[in-house]
């Protein structure tokens, strides 16, 4: 779970790729660096994350079998939210019981 800022958009084959700066990693199982391409499976624009929009995201660290592919990905049960100084506040607090 992190906040980022969506830099850029571009779809690649069947999927879209975000080029997102990662202002504020809440909580997370892999090390995150200040900027980050986060990947959704499907070029439809779900979630609508738009340029220059602040989320909070809740991706997951994709590998495939080979383990030659390592990514941050978005997928449908994921959570993508316009970023609140209440979502801060509540991530903040949830990380504190988890």
């Amino acid at each position: 779970v992190f906040q980022g800022r969506i830099l850029a958009r571009r779809l690649v084959g069947q999927e879209t790729r975000y080029e997102v700066e990662v202002k504020t990693p809440y909580r997370h199982r892999f090390p995150l660096v200040s900027r980050e391409y986060v990947w959704v499976p499907n070029t439809c624009g779900c979630p609508p994350l738009r340029e220059g929009g602040e989320y909070l995201l809740m991706a997951r660290q994709h590998v495939n079998y080979e383990r030659t592919l390592n990514r941050i990905l978005l997928r449908d049960d994921g959570y993508a939210r316009p970023w609140t100084p209440r979502e801060g506040r509540l991530v903040r607090e949830a990380a504190r019981h988890c």
